[in-house]
């Protein structure tokens, strides 16, 4: 993550030829020597080269194949920040300059590329960029930006590069810390401005030009400040992740969540889809040369889909035009705007030609000049401006009904499910989501007509409007043109503008609600990932059968199959295959049943509760608890699957997947596609594009904040960390197991295809346990003493020794003396190290006290006395950097938040359907939310259902550290029996309070 260029906080490590690399005395009399070189340096300037250092022959831009060692003692110093090698003592480290650290960078970049320096820092503030570098867009955010910087200082959060960012498609082709090779990404005022803005900061050029601002549009549609809307555009052009930007960018997006900013991407993402197909509208008019000046203007006035198809409707190929383009074909545009503009003038009589269709009589010359007006009133910004403005304030309804179709098309079961919407009205401004999502699905089917309601009063007014101001004739108009001109308004309001509306409202209805059910679907998906895991037992899964017989795998605590069987619980040979269960549950000293509920659930429940109420199991407490096994049987004949347990038998998979989601629900869930879990509402009905990218979203962002071993996780969990994809996960596991476990997370930067971009955004996420990898660096230690060559300190605790590289580019063409980082194994930033180094010294602090309680006991008291913000500000850093790293530092080695969330429910008793009344009180657990209610296990094989006005905010805990608004998956509550339908099946409950 020390890739991402922030201008605001850089601390370079100048390394001189003596033995005292690691100084910090050394390091602050270089910082002072740099800060009067480097103060001549302005961004569109030549750069004074005040100190001589030996320059590689070969710095063309084009290519850079060797690098003197001179070049690389400099480079290495920007891989990281300084720890410093003994650990055990406090650090000092002097205070430096904003302004002084970046141009320390600066000059750095300058010695590497001294020739292409002098030709791009005219042009460029970076003055690193390469010939082949594409910056158009990127330099004019850059040129805006610096001026904000002069305007606002603002704390850093982090070390960062002035340089760019490579983009990441081939590894091979990067060498780290030095100049550029091929194409980089650069970033763009990483910091923003949060507390005061230039007038200009917010001005973001996009790629496509429109009549409207992205940031202020934007702004309007997520009621979001249009600074933070700046800054999130920004983030996201320079491919910073969610995660990433949530717990290391706080500051910039004002404390936004996750949801929140999921919403603004997929805001921003639909303005950019309609400027691109308004530029590709554009230009296929042009081509067939059709374009007049107010229609470019019309199309770059479009905002939404609905208004581009409005306006460009005309234009499309086909075999006979509009109405109103076959009367302009017969040439009476003319005479509908002289109708408009000079009314006395206008004689219809001498357009008459009785040889030509259309124009043979008087009545055919009024319809056309009616359908022109019609037409340009349709088309017009300020008339549908008025009349949506209009509908805003008006009864607006949508109405849905049984549709006159043939009973032999539609299911009967199908048109009951519709009861409810077959004779429905609805404010349109009252409407839930799940009742639009409902009717969708009943048209879709064929078994609903929908249409909105438009009272008549709303097309009066707006006619009496129209007459009156937008469309009132210029002079007197005889009568005879005046009813031309009415019956022009009431056709262009039945037959162009109410069309409109309808697809408006209904488009606007659709999209709010199917964005409101993915948002759901991720929220529920996020609870249930984030069940509290049970580590620390021995578990048996049961995949429940009936002929086929139950499934049953016995995992060990850390997830190792120990045995596999399958039982024949309902076939009459239940008491037999008691004796087998118990015999299996006493070998392995496993007390926990992990029951599927798919097919058979129920009876299996059943049977496992006698045995535990007669006491079968003694001398084990046996308890169970029943997980959902939704996508169980889809991963277990999956490619995934059978790589992980080659030659099992897929229907053992399932009981082996059951049992380890109660184990690490995160681990074994994100092996399944998110949309099989089941914790969604209408999920098939909405957009799909949109649902896989929100959830994968909230899987990456659950999988970076729990964290991951880097040295046992496995690489399906591995490629779900911020800024990882499949193939950098692969290679991750590939090099550790060829080079052994990772040391530091410097070593990540020698992973193939895993550029500074990836690493900033995946490093933070990412811990080694200290534990886990002491003696493989005490044996690293004793072998590094046979090393030969100049050693270099780089600011990780890694000591480099230099040699020439050869020709073929490699990420190892150095060998490294590694050392363990206590910091790589909290949630602190690389990039906030030398922050985190500095605050250790503020309270006399150690890293070998990380996560113990003398450590907690440093901090607390040193905030009191203090207070955070007095701190934050003498480390040059923000409040929410500085909790980041008071956080990781408290925090216990294993420390894991999902253990503030709820276990599963585990039971030893049954409750059937029959033995509920209305009135009694249970405690049960909560399977899905949606916008309607909330579905609760109350553990008698059937779901009840809290109707969401019962769940009100007095009821809610407000103690509890909640994960979402709302209930969601996995929370327990108290809830009483209000309503039993045993017909149905159907049970309504109310909350009385959460656990």
């Amino acid at each position: 993550m020390s890739s991402l260029p922030r201008r605001a906080k850089v601390k370079v490590q100048t390394v001189v030829s003596k033995d005292e690399f690691s100084s910090f005395s050394e390091l602050s009399s270089a910082s002072e020597e740099d800060d009067k070189e480097d103060s001549a340096w302005e961004p569109q300037k030549k750069v004074p080269r005040s100190r001589k250092q030996p320059i590689p022959k070969e710095c063309k831009p084009k290519r850079v194949r060797r690098v003197k060692k001179t070049t690389l003692q400099i480079s290495d110093g920007l891989e990281g920040v300084a720890v410093k090698e003994e650990l055990n003592n406090s650090v000092a480290v002097a205070d430096v300059d904003l302004e002084d650290r970046k141009n320390k960078l600066d000059t750095v970049q300058t010695l590497k590329t001294a020739k292409t320096k002098r030709k791009n820092s005219a042009q460029s503030p970076s003055g690193q960029r390469t010939k082949k570098l594409k910056v158009d867009e990127e330099g004019n955010r850059t040129s805006t930006m610096e001026s904000g910087h002069e305007a606002a200082e603002m704390p850093s959060t982090s070390t960062m590069w002035e340089g760019a960012c490579k983009k990441e498609e081939n590894g091979d082709d990067f060498t780290f810390g030095q100049s550029p090779l091929k194409k980089m990404k650069t970033e763009t005022c990483p910091q923003g401005q949060p507390v005061r803005l230039p007038a200009t900061a917010t001005n973001i050029k996009e790629e496509v030009e429109m009549n409207w601002d992205i940031v202020q549009v934007l702004s309007e549609r997520t009621n979001i400040e249009l600074w933070v809307c700046a800054n999130i555009i920004r983030l996201f052009n320079d491919d910073n992740t969610i995660p990433f930007i949530i717990r290391y960018r706080k500051e910039l997006i004002n404390n936004l969540d996750a949801d929140s900013l999921r919403e603004v991407r997929q805001t921003l993402e639909e303005l950019r889809a309609v400027a691109k197909k308004v530029h590709s509208t554009i230009q296929k008019i042009k081509k067939e040369g059709k374009m007049s000046e107010c229609l470019l203007k019309a199309l770059l006035n479009c905002k939404t889909f609905e208004e581009l198809e409005h306006v460009s409707a005309p234009y499309k190929t086909g075999s006979k035009g509009t109405k109103a383009q076959r009367a302009k074909q017969l040439g009476l545009e003319g005479a509908a705007r002289t109708l408009l503009e000079n009314p006395g003038q206008l004689n219809l009589l001498s357009y008459i030609k009785p040889n030509v269709k259309g124009l043979s009589a008087l009545q055919d010359i009024e319809t056309g000049v009616q359908h022109i007006l019609a037409d340009m009133i349709a088309k017009d910004k300020d008339t549908l401006d008025f009349i949506r403005k209009l509908c805003q304030n008006r009864y607006i309804c949508i109405q849905s009904s049984l549709a006159k179709v043939s009973s032999k098309k539609v299911n009967e079961k199908d048109v009951d499910k519709f009861l409810l919407y077959q004779n429905f009205s609805c404010n349109i401004r009252n409407i839930q989501h799940h009742q639009i999502l409902a009717i969708n699905r009943g048209e879709n089917l064929k078994i609903l007509t929908v249409k909105v309601n438009i009272s008549d009063g709303v097309k009066n007014e707006f006619c009496r409007w129209c007459i009156q101001n937008r469309w009132r004739p210029r002079g007197f108009a005889r009568p005879e043109l005046m009813k031309i001109l009415h019956s022009s308004l009431d056709d262009s309001f039945k037959r162009l503008i109410y069309p409109l509306l309808c697809r408006e409202f209904r488009a606007k209805l659709t999209s709010d609600a199917e964005k409101e059910s993915v948002m759901m679907f991720g929220r529920n998906l996020r609870q249930l990932l984030l069940t509290s895991p049970v580590p620390g037992r021995t578990l048996m899964g049961v995949d429940p059968g009936y002929k086929h017989g139950c499934k049953l795998a016995i995992i060990s605590p850390t997830s190792q199959i120990l045995h596999t069987d399958v039982v024949y619980l309902h076939c009459g040979q239940g008491f037999r295959e008691a004796e087998k269960i118990k015999r299996l549950l006493l070998n392995f000293n496993c007390s926990t049943v992990v029951i599927g509920n798919g097919t058979a659930c129920r009876e299996t429940e059943a049977y496992f509760a006698d045995l535990i109420m007669k006491n079968y199991f003694a001398p084990l407490d046996v308890v169970y608890c029943i997980v959902s096994e939704a996508g169980a049987s889809i991963y277990s004949v999956s490619p995934e699957a059978n790589k992980e347990m080659p030659g099992l038998d897929p229907n053992l998979r399932s009981a082996v997947s059951i049992a380890r989601r109660v184990q690490d629900p995160l681990a074994e869930l994100v092996k399944i596609e998110p949309k099989h879990i089941g914790v969604g509402m209408y999920q098939h009905d909405v957009s799909q594009t949109l649902l896989k990218a929100t959830l994968d979203s909230v899987v990456e962002e659950c999988v970076s904040f729990v964290g991951v071993d880097i040295n046992i996780c496995s690489e399906v969990l591995l490629r779900h960390i911020a800024g990882l994809n499949a193939n950098r996960a692969k290679n991750i596991i590939e090099w550790r197991e060829k080079n052994g476990p990772f040391v530091n997370r410097e070593q990540l930067k020698k992973v193939k295809g895993l550029g500074p971009k990836s690493f900033q955004q995946c490093a933070g996420f990412i811990r080694i346990n200290q534990d886990y990898i002491r003696t493989f660096c005490s044996q690293q230690t004793e072998s590094a003493g046979q090393i030969q060559g100049v050693a270099v300190t780089s600011s990780a605790g890694v000591e480099v020794t230099n040699e020439k590289q050869g020709k073929k580019k490699s990420k190892t063409a150095v060998n490294v003396v590694l050392k363990p980082n206590p910091l790589d194994q909290t949630c602190i930033h690389p990039e906030s190290y030398d922050i985190a180094m500095r605050f250790l010294s503020f309270i006399r602090g150690t890293l070998y006290e990380i996560g113990k309680p003398e450590m907690e006991q440093k901090i607390n008291s040193f905030l009191e006395k203090e207070g955070i913000e007095k701190i934050a500000e003498s480390l040059q850093t923000t409040v929410h950097t500085l909790q980041v790293i008071i956080d990781g530092l408290s925090q216990p080695e294993s420390f894991d938040f999902r253990t503030d969330f709820d276990k599963p429910d585990f039971k030893r008793s049954i409750v059937c359907l029959e033995d509920l009344q209305v009135g009694t009180v249970l405690t049960g657990k909560v399977e899905n939310a949606t916008l309607f209610g909330i579905f609760v296990d109350i553990g008698v094989g059937r779901s009840g259902l809290i109707p969401i006005r019962n769940v009100t905010e007095a009821k809610l805990s407000k103690t509890k550290k909640r994960r979402s608004l709302g209930l969601g998956p996995g929370e327990r509550v108290e809830v009483q029996v209000l309503n039993i339908d045993i017909p149905r099946s159907r049970i309504t409950l109310d909350l009385i309070r959460v656990l």
